[in-house]
């Protein structure tokens, strides 16, 4: 009977043994390889994800295209930039322009300088240094046609002091005086020239 009893015993380990080999093998071999393959499973739906949205992105490739030469051509069409072959004859047509503009509203003009042309990006800046009499009846007409203006002209860095009035010579008072001293810049652009 001790023997039927041992014998038992021993099945019972062995089957201990063999269901322990089974649990090591399991935790140390397969719960590793499932967690990788989840982790794979997971890295492989982010990346169908990122796939869809740039399909999805590509599908409208066309239509983003289409729209980016319908916007040039808007662009083109409005004549924002200057359109003279050269810096030098986009800044004699400007100095032109604001001449005109001053004289019209009735201001005199002391003064243009063209400043050195300067790039960036794709855009040349034509830069005009402006010196100026008149009152400000005068300078809003000057700066309403001069911002309104086609090609785009931008005013830049403006300065405007008061004109110190004559001394009268009979009462030998300062008689006051509504002129105004203005300087500023105007900046025009043009798309930069091949070189």
């Amino acid at each position: 009977m001790i023997d039927v009893g041992n014998k038992q015993i021993q099945r019972w380990s062995a089957i201990a043994l063999l269901v322990a080999a089974i649990l090591i093998v399991s935790l140390v071999v397969i719960v590793p390889v499932v967690n990788k393959g989840l982790d794979l499973h997971e890295v492989k739906n982010n990346l169908v994800f990122k796939l869809e949205q740039y399909e999805r992105v590509l599908a409208r490739k066309d239509a983003v295209i289409e729209n980016m030469r319908a916007i040039q051509e808007q662009y083109q069409k409005s004549g924002l930039l200057n359109k003279q072959s050269t810096g030098a004859l986009a800044s004699a047509e400007l100095q032109e322009f604001i001449k005109k503009t001053i004289v019209e509203a009735g201001g005199q003009l002391s003064s243009t300088q063209a400043l050195p042309v300067t790039i960036k990006n794709e855009f040349s800046r034509i830069t005009v240094s402006v010196r100026m009499t008149g009152n400000s009846q005068v300078l809003r007409a000057v700066l309403y046609k001069i911002e309104t203006s086609t090609p785009l002209i931008i005013i830049n860095q403006i300065e405007i002091r008061p004109i110190r009035g004559i001394r009268s010579r009979m009462t030998q008072q300062i008689e006051l005086s509504n002129e105004l001293d203005i300087n500023f810049q105007a900046v025009s652009f043009m798309r930069k020239q091949p070189e």
